[in-house]
């Protein structure tokens, strides 16, 4: 089993605060995702690890490689990472 590193999974969870946001809450991206919603409660509280599985569903929903979400280049430089809005032009 091949487990993300810490800064892996951190940028995975600013790109979930982000599409939830954009997708309109943690239910609906849950869905979106193939996820429970309480798969998704327990990740984003830090009681779950994010899993590869995740990260790799995450790329498919956005349209853009694992490797832009596990390295932090999606959501966009310029994007708050608690709740996921663009901050630039502020």
């Amino acid at each position: 089993m091949i487990d993300l590193t810490a800064v892996e999974q951190a940028n995975v969870l600013v790109a979930l605060r982000h599409l939830r946001v954009q997708i309109g809450g943690w239910k609906p991206l849950a869905d979106g995702l193939g996820f429970s919603r309480h798969t998704m409660r327990h990740v984003r509280m830090g009681e779950k690890n994010v899993s590869p599985a995740m990260a790799v569903r995450v790329a498919r929903l956005v349209a853009v490689g694992v490797d832009d979400v596990l390295r932090g280049r999606f959501p966009a430089a310029g994007t708050c990472p608690h709740c996921g809005r663009p901050t630039m032009g502020r």
